[in-house]
């Protein structure tokens, strides 16, 4: 009995010993600095730390639980050097949620409890009511009860059925009154709580120190549910002055911790990309089967997810600008879809719990897929391969391996080259401190401290403001959309690092609608559409004076001939681009002849017309143009 008394108390000095020598730390940090991405967030935290000489293990706790474990990175170590580092999800931990939450909670459970008084009360009058009605009836047999009698007891019956009834419509009038505040505050509740708040991260390092000091410590990370995406605010007091630019921020994040008081850069970089570059092999062609797809390249696109979209809209075109009628759109993973209507347009509610992309399919086209990115998404569907009768194979040039390798030296996507010049940080306005130009990315290093907290709001920032010099123009294109819109060409738009986003467009004191910008475009102007213009009427009208089929031999003849007006209600003149078409024949055995297209531009190989009018005040114009088309007697055509 000694000796095994005598082993326990060796083996818990033993421990002791251990635990005084490699002791755990829980150590306590607080969030210095965020760069949030397009989509995505570094965070970077700060933390004193007491190290003993020896091995040190370290518990930072109480941080966010979608940490991206290969991007945790220490400095501030001195001497010390790094055994271990892990990551790890703690489920007893709970985030302490606000005071504006436990306010609402305790104001619904108030509210609560009255409905279920007002419940109580509606079946107590209910139980009343059916009692009332079981001892209505007056036994036959009974020759006590004289007419008098039975009057009474009649008109008590009817005046207290009468009363109870109208007290329960009434307590239930009060009973859909609450039941309405109590869905508003679970509103409210659902945007302040962060659905991630149940469990915890943590990070465990272990550290080897020669002695005991002082660390001041360093840790920074990765998240993934955060972000930030451009909006912009267009203004134009009339259609002579240069437009006014607002370049904003909506910053959102649900990482299940709130960034307190924390300094703010916005980088236009996204981590999460595929950096590594493509490698173009040699095209062999050769027969295959029918089911044999092409693949395609990858596109380039910023557009990011926006988690903050609660429905979608917008129309969807072939790539001749037709509106399609009865494509499938609908939210990848889920059964939430609708389809076009008559003019091509949508509508769609997007689910919470849903994918993150709206996949656009319809029989012939090739099926497109687009990321979430804003409350308007226009598209347009392309003819599937497998369709089209015929296949056109184009060569392109070669380039030598030594003239791509010079186009990439000193370019590395993520990556700073030794030697290369680093940017100098600059003064910039009165929101942001500096902008950043590197070679992959902008960064703004916004000027105050933010505390934005892990919901599903959104912090807007303004990053910056233009004057964007502009040439204002009216443009119609009536088989199309018989509407006539206000554009506004920018000249020199690179140079302002512009991303594709929404944009609300104000012109002359008045909100005018949504429009995108689109700096994706390779062409050295950039043109936004400013809206609808209902002071500038256009018509187009097919003329009834030409036959439109007749055949001759086999071959089918069509004579298409169209008439279009337009008409100035303004008072001020308007320039006004009007464009129509004639088909051009993509097959030798259709053809297509006597284009009469009057004092319009004509392009052969498009078929664009395009007519510059000048339109005074009050004044209308007319613009013919006529064609003939030729195919063989029963072939059908898109015409």
């Amino acid at each position: 009995m000694r000796a095994i008394t005598y082993l326990l108390c060796l083996f818990i000095s033993t421990f002791q010993i251990w635990a005084i020598t490699n002791p755990v730390l829980p150590q306590k940090s607080k969030i210095e600095k965020v760069t949030v991405f397009l989509q995505g967030a570094t965070i970077e935290r700060s933390a004193s730390v007491n190290v003993v000489g020896g091995v040190n293990e370290i518990v930072f706790n109480n941080l966010s639980p979608d940490i991206l474990e290969n991007s945790i990175q220490l400095r501030g170590l001195d001497k010390a050097s790094i055994l271990s580092i892990g990551f790890n999800l703690d489920f007893l931990d709970k985030k302490e949620t606000s005071t504006e939450y436990e306010t609402l909670k305790s104001d619904l459970d108030k509210l609560l409890m009255e409905k279920n008084t007002l419940q109580n009360s509606i079946e107590g009058y209910e139980r009343e009511l059916r009692l009332l009605s079981e001892n209505q009836k007056i036994n036959s047999d009974n020759t006590d009860l004289s007419l008098e009698k039975v009057k009474q007891i009649s008109a008590y019956y009817r005046e207290r059925s009468t009363e109870i009834q109208n007290t329960i419509y009434k307590l239930k009038r009060d009973t859909q009154d609450l039941d309405r505040k109590i869905n508003d505050y679970r509103q409210q509740m659902s945007n302040l709580e962060d659905s991630r708040k149940e469990t915890r991260g943590e990070i465990t390092v272990k550290l080897q120190s020669e002695r005991a000091t002082t660390l001041n410590i360093e840790l920074s990370y990765n998240i993934q549910n955060a972000g930030w995406f451009p909006l912009y605010d267009i203004r134009a007091e009339n259609a002579s002055s240069p437009i006014q630019l607002s370049y904003k921020a909506n910053v959102y994040q649900q990482s299940g911790i709130d960034w307190q008081n924390v300094k703010l850069i916005l980088s236009t970089g996204d981590p999460n990309t595929n950096n590594f570059k493509p490698n173009l092999e040699p095209k062999y062609l050769n027969f295959v089967s029918r089911n044999y797809r092409n693949s395609s390249a990858v596109s380039r696109s910023n557009y990011k997810y926006n988690p903050t979209l609660r429905s979608v809209s917008g129309i969807v075109t072939d790539d001749s600008g037709e509106p399609l009628i009865g494509v499938n759109v609908v939210q990848k993973g889920t059964n939430n879809g609708v389809q076009t209507d008559f003019d091509g347009q949508y509508r769609l509610n997007i689910q919470d719990n849903g994918g993150e992309d709206l996949v656009y399919s319809y029989i012939g086209f090739d099926t497109e897929s687009r990321p979430i990115y804003g409350s308007i998404m226009n598209v347009t569907l392309n003819v599937a391969q497998e369709a089209l009768e015929e296949v056109v194979v184009v060569g392109y040039g070669t380039q030598k391996r030594s003239a791509a390798v010079t186009a990439l030296e000193g370019k590395a996507s993520g990556i700073s080259i030794r030697g290369a010049s680093m940017p100098i940080p600059q003064a910039y306005n009165e929101t942001v401190e500096a902008k950043q130009e590197s070679l992959t990315n902008t960064r703004f290093e916004i000027k105050k401290r933010y505390t934005i907290v892990s919901n599903q709001d959104i912090t807007t920032i303004e990053i910056d403001q233009f004057d964007l010099p502009a040439s204002y123009q009216h443009y119609a294109a009536p088989e199309l959309n018989e509407n006539v819109f206000l554009t506004a060409t920018v000249t020199d738009w690179e140079r302002y690092d512009l991303l594709q986003g929404e944009a609300n467009i104000y012109f002359e004191g008045s909100y005018a609608g949504k429009t995108a910008i689109s700096p994706l475009a390779t062409t050295d102007s950039l043109e936004i559409s400013l809206g609808i213009d209902p002071n500038i009427i256009v018509k187009r009208e097919k003329k009834d004076n030409f036959k439109s089929k007749s055949l001759l031999g086999s071959t089918r003849v069509v004579d298409k001939a169209y008439e279009i007006t337009v008409r100035n209600n303004k008072s001020t003149a308007v320039n006004l681009l009007l464009e129509d078409r004639i088909p051009v024949s993509q097959n030798k055995d259709i053809k297509v002849s006597d284009q009469e297209t009057g004092d319009a531009s004509y392009n052969e190989e498009t078929g664009i017309l395009k007519w510059e009018l000048q339109l005074e005040p009050r004044a209308s114009v007319t613009k013919s143009f006529s064609y003939e088309v030729r195919y063989p007697k029963g072939r059908n055509i898109n015409l």
